[in-house]
């Protein structure tokens, strides 16, 4: 018996948006309520920096991602999580964590791929980041720390590449909101 939920073809969800605004908190709901397969931009670099043994600090992933960027291509990630997204048997996928044009230049190519920007005050993603201390050191971090870390190129570039977002969802309410939002974004591409 076919379930009738599930897509009839792959939907494959890119999901952008600031540090903080939500972006692990929607992969994992739709991970648990749909069935979807998440891919992560940082799984990648996150592995080979703990197997040489370097703490993988937000700042070591940022150097990493541009020395390896800069030496193999700025699409490098994204054409990794593009495989990875097109080879996934799932009929829900996530690709999260775009940050520069090239990614999403490279990921527009895979069929049904939409957009997702996820937004939130300053403010508040700032507070759930030292809640959450995800990276070494989040928890610890000062508002003006966090206003730097706004400005590093990994940063900078989310605005324009959130410009091309085919859907946007205002996450400044609380977690049940969130999860209406993304249910109400679900049944639209379901009923695609």
């Amino acid at each position: 018996m076919k379930d009738k939920n599930a897509p009839e073809k792959k939907i494959i969800l890119g999901i952008i948006g600031q540090i903080g605004s939500g972006k692990d908190t929607a992969s994992d709901y739709l991970k648990d309520r749909y069935g979807a397969s998440p891919h992560r931009f940082s799984t990648a670099m996150t592995d080979c920096l703990r197997r040489m043994g370097i703490p993988d600090t937000r700042e070591n992933l940022i150097q990493f991602s541009e020395m390896t960027r800069k030496q193999f291509g700025e699409n490098l990630y994204a054409k990794i999580i593009g495989t990875d997204c097109r080879n996934d048997p799932a009929k829900i996928v996530i690709a999260q964590g775009i940050r520069r044009p090239a990614d999403i230049e490279e990921l527009k190519k895979l069929e049904n791929f939409r957009l997702v920007h996820i937004t939130a005050p300053a403010e508040i993603r700032y507070q759930r980041i030292i809640r959450r201390g995800e990276k070494a050191g989040e928890r610890d971090i000062t508002w003006e720390q966090f206003r730097e870390q706004a400005k590093l190129p990994t940063e900078m570039s989310i605005s324009e590449v959130a410009d091309q977002a085919d859907h946007v969802i205002d996450n400044s309410g609380d977690i049940e909101d969130l999860y209406g939002k993304l249910d109400e974004l679900m049944a639209k591409f379901l009923a695609e």
